[in-house]
């Protein structure tokens, strides 16, 4: 908003840093190629509001958060959206003499004087917060059944399910504007909602639309039937996919760019009885990378990783189910150790993130590019540290277990449901146990969970029922000794009755499901000489679980229910993603 010289003096005199700070994250800034504005807000040196206020106080002029308040359509449409977008600004109250606006950028004149002219009223500016505004621009878009009510009228979709296989009319039928518009909407709304994942699955008199929000599948739209052939023929155009192949799956990929955003869409297709069902993984390439305690780790396993992770060699493995956050959890590992003195290379299926100074391979079975194969040639590339998608079969266990035994670090991933199993998993794949033990560094297990909504979070204390019937699904002694160890109950034998957790009532901004958001919940094992003594005698995964704990290892589902206790996710989330 502000040129970073600037905003020297206004910060400084609002005691937000000294001048030496100011040197300091400037030079961090320019080096990570940041506006100063953006790495202060990044690194927590100060709050959005905080800033945007001293901004305000500056420039004169009152500041506003906006970021729970409902706008009247009437009065936010005076501004149409595409001039509200790009110039960041806002009409959210009018009176007989002026129209009050909230903006992000107050020297603006241009805009403000053209907005002055076509309103034909005087202006108050009021300077609001960046995620207010994102929020506030959000109310431009209509309800979903609002926007397909107006698209999918029935005269104006063609059906043509003669269209068969000839690739012509399956053209024709894509470039239908009606059909691009559909296609459009899902896509925008998708992105809008935050969704990882669209699904559009054919039923025998309509099309069912869902979108994946923070891990749960809900129902967003019911489209006519005869809609489907044109909404596959478009996305198949857009993905670069044959037309007329119906009767076996397909994946590509497209990519969709913005100035707000930059989404890559992931398409799988596969014929069912009802059709072609599409299922399309959101990638945001605009996210930034998080730090490990963003992640959600609590500060004994942080150490434990940040301990292991800058040894010269050996594995980091990180286990769970898919969808676990598995590729975020190596992307933040590696941009911990993206530096100039080390050559990074990975294999992965897709590439998920692009990292600069990374070298990134993707594999191509069809050619015989498999992990092994890519793995095999990296070894020739001179790498330090290697990243491997995952390890999926013997062959790219024993090329990894000897790449880290030969002086390289390996990143990679396993399918097994805790951290302990990640062991006899690879004892599966013919790994000798004293290779296993003298290579793996650390085995990291995770899952993700829901947060509560900050904006409708509520307290409230276990009844005795509750705490009852939780004992049979989990060892609550265990977990009371964890808790007064980290200073959340006073001793062992109090009642978790007697503790306040946390739920979410519901409300518009978490679309009534008191929820807003994922953070992991973690286990962190750490391969030291008793454990690798262990693998070598092939102990199960039981007892080196048990002979972790005694170490003072974390579980999974305790330290889900540390998150719970701390107000960041629910006891039913914990129960959801560990017991279900």
């Amino acid at each position: 908003m502000l040129e970073d010289k600037n905003l020297k003096p206004i910060l400084i005199k609002a005691k937000i840093i000294t001048a030496e700070e100011f040197s300091t994250y400037k030079k961090e800034a320019t080096r990570k190629d940041l506006a100063l504005i953006d790495y202060l807000l990044q690194n927590k040196i100060a709050t959005e509001e905080m800033l945007y206020e001293t901004l305000a106080k500056f420039y004169n002029l009152p500041f506003l958060n906006l970021k729970n308040e409902t706008i009247r359509k009437d009065i936010l449409e005076i501004i149409p959206e595409p001039i509200a977008a790009t110039h960041q600004i806002v009409a959210f109250d009018q009176n007989d003499t002026e129209l009050k606006i909230a903006c992000l950028e107050p020297d603006d004149l241009e805009t403000f004087e053209f907005i002055k002219k076509k309103v034909e009223s005087e202006l108050k500016l009021f300077l609001t917060t960046p995620s207010a505004m994102r929020e506030i621009l959000k109310q431009y878009h209509k309800g979903l059944d609002a926007e397909f009510a107006q698209i999918t009228k029935e005269e104006e979709i063609k059906a043509k399910e003669e269209a068969g296989g000839d690739v012509n009319k399956l053209k024709e039928l894509a470039a239908d504007l009606p059909i691009i518009k559909i296609v459009d909407t899902l896509l925008e709304y998708a992105i809008f909602e935050s969704a990882s994942d669209i699904h559009i699955e054919p039923q025998e008199k309509n099309v069912i639309v869902r979108y994946r929000v923070d891990g749960i599948l809900r129902d967003v739209m019911s489209l006519p039937k005869k809609s489907l052939p044109g909404i596959v023929a478009r996305i198949k155009i857009l993905a670069n996919l044959k037309l007329d192949e119906h009767r076996a799956p397909q994946d590509g990929r497209f990519k969709i760019q913005t100035s707000d955003y930059k989404i890559s869409f992931r398409v799988s297709i596969i014929p069912v009885f009802d059709g072609e069902k599409i299922v399309m993984r959101l990638l945001n390439e605009s996210t930034q990378i998080l730090t490990l305690e963003q992640l959600g780790f609590q500060q004994q396993a942080l150490e434990k990783i940040k301990a292991n992770i800058i040894k010269p060699h050996g594995m980091v493995l990180v286990t769970g189910p898919t969808g676990s956050g598995k590729t975020t959890t190596l992307y933040t590992i590696l941009n911990l150790l993206n530096k100039p003195g080390v050559n990074i290379t990975t294999i992965e299926d897709p590439i998920e993130y692009h990292m600069a100074r990374v070298n990134q391979s993707q594999v191509n079975p069809k050619i015989g590019y498999t992990f092994a194969a890519g793995l095999r040639a990296f070894l020739r590339q001179d790498p330090n540290i290697i990243m491997v998608g995952e390890i999926r079969d013997n062959e790219t266990a024993d090329i990894a277990i000897n790449a880290a035994m030969t002086g390289h670090l390996v990143l990679s991933t396993l399918h097994t449901n805790d951290a302990a199993t990640a062991l006899p998993r690879l004892l599966d794949m013919k790994i000798e146990p004293f290779l296993i033990a003298s290579t793996t560094n650390v085995i990291i297990a995770q899952r993700l969970v829901r947060k509560i909504c900050k904006n409708c979070i509520v307290s409230y204390n276990l009844t005795a029922e509750a705490e009852r019937d939780l004992e049979k699904q989990f060892d609550l002694a265990d977990l009371k000794k964890v808790m007064e160890k980290n200073g959340l109950i006073k001793t062992a034998k109090d009642s978790l009755t007697s503790l306040l957790f946390y739920k979410g009532k519901g409300c518009k901004q978490c679309d009534n499901t008191g929820y807003k958001g994922r953070v992991g919940i973690y286990e962190v094992l750490d391969i030291d000489q008793e454990i690798g003594e262990m693998i070598v005698k092939k102990a199960s995964a039981e007892e080196i679980n048990n002979q972790a704990k005694t170490k003072g290892m974390i579980s999974i589902w305790q330290d889900g229910f540390i998150k719970a206790k701390n107000g960041i996710t629910t006891i039913e989330e914990i129960l959801r993603v560990t017991k279900e």
